[in-house]
């Protein structure tokens, strides 16, 4: 029988990135457009081409048995007052969970209804994400925030969810005290209950697949 040969890859802490790997994919400010409450434009047109985050993955298949892994290296920085962070997503069969072990920083993860949690991430910490649970990373540091990441190949990424409700309930700002705060984000669009049903909905399409 022709079995998958196992992999091993090494971990560059000084470049944030996973060596030998399949796929590698970079967001420049740029590309992170309808994130920030407000200050965009004006940085982006200055610092456009600069990379807020890298990608480094191994896809060994997309089989529901199979597992993805990957690094995620993000620059430290801010828009405004707001900290540099990932675009976020939900997991397209929302019925999927992830593993993020991290060095430091913080993520910011959100509920389909609108719950939010806010978890720390630092050297050494590992975080689980529940299945149907919305999540980013948010780099509060100084320096790079570099986390290992590992999900079921079959969960697919769906990164519209956050844009349709102009962002997370929660901003995650500079408090000007060498920490963090979060406030209320005012454009937030609840999501409704014919909405949530509907996550629901291709959770269990999913499932019967």
């Amino acid at each position: 029988m022709n079995w998958p040969e196992p992999r091993a890859f090494d971990v560059n802490l000084e470049t944030g990135l996973m060596d030998g790997t399949d796929t590698r994919y970079r967001k420049h400010l740029k590309d992170l457009a309808g994130l920030y409450a407000d200050a965009f434009a004006a940085l982006a047109a200055l610092r456009g081409d600069d990379v807020v985050y890298d990608v480094t993955d191994h896809r060994p298949s997309a089989a529901p048995g199979d597992l993805i892994t990957g690094v995620t290296r993000m620059s430290p920085g801010k828009v405004g007052d707001e900290f540099f962070m990932t675009r976020g997503h939900i997991h397209a069969n929302i019925d999927r969970p992830e593993l993020y072990f991290g060095l430091k920083g913080y993520g910011l993860m959100e509920s389909p209804d609108g719950d939010t949690r806010i978890i720390e991430i630092r050297a050494n910490t590992v975080c689980y994400v529940p299945p149907r649970w919305i999540h980013r990373s948010v780099n509060l540091g100084s320096e790079d925030f570099v986390m290992l990441f590992c999900y079921p190949a079959d969960s697919g990424q769906d990164y519209a969810i956050i844009e349709q409700s102009n962002g997370m309930k929660l901003r995650v700002v500079d408090d000007g005290a060498g920490g963090y705060r979060t406030e209320a984000n005012p454009a937030y669009v609840e999501r409704s209950g014919a909405d949530i049903a509907m996550l629901i909905e291709r959770a269990s399409e999913g499932a019967t697949r």
